[in-house]
């Protein structure tokens, strides 16, 4: 029975550390957008529309179309910029120009091969 918590404990460890130990991906952003993420009410019969900034991230191999989470940050981020991120299931984490961002994983796509 000891060797079955050993085992498992090992096993438990060592996926914790796999996790933990995720290597950052590099990436450039793209392109940028403002895309319809809801919308406030005003007033009794009137609403405005919400706008989050949409970002592409292309890696070697893989297209990310990322969101805001919410439209409060109103930070542009310009297109051509390096990224150093990680995925932590549906997030994308990274820092660009100094500030720490966490964004939404919305669609991904693979990149397309060049013809010769």
């Amino acid at each position: 029975m000891k060797k079955y918590y050993l085992a498992f404990s090992v096993v438990i460890l060592g996926a914790c550390l796999c996790l933990a130990n995720q290597k950052p991906m590099t990436g450039t952003i793209i392109s940028e957008s403002s895309v319809d993420c809801g919308t406030k009410k005003q007033g009794k019969k009137q609403s405005a529309d919400l706008l989050c900034q949409q970002y592409t991230v292309r890696t070697t191999t893989t297209e990310y179309q990322i969101r805001q989470p919410k439209p409060g940050d109103k930070t542009i981020i310009p297109a051509n910029t390096p990224v150093e991120f990680t995925i932590d299931k549906d997030k994308m984490k990274f820092k660009a120009n100094g500030k720490k961002y966490e964004f939404l994983i919305v669609g991904t796509s693979a990149v397309p091969a060049l013809s010769h």
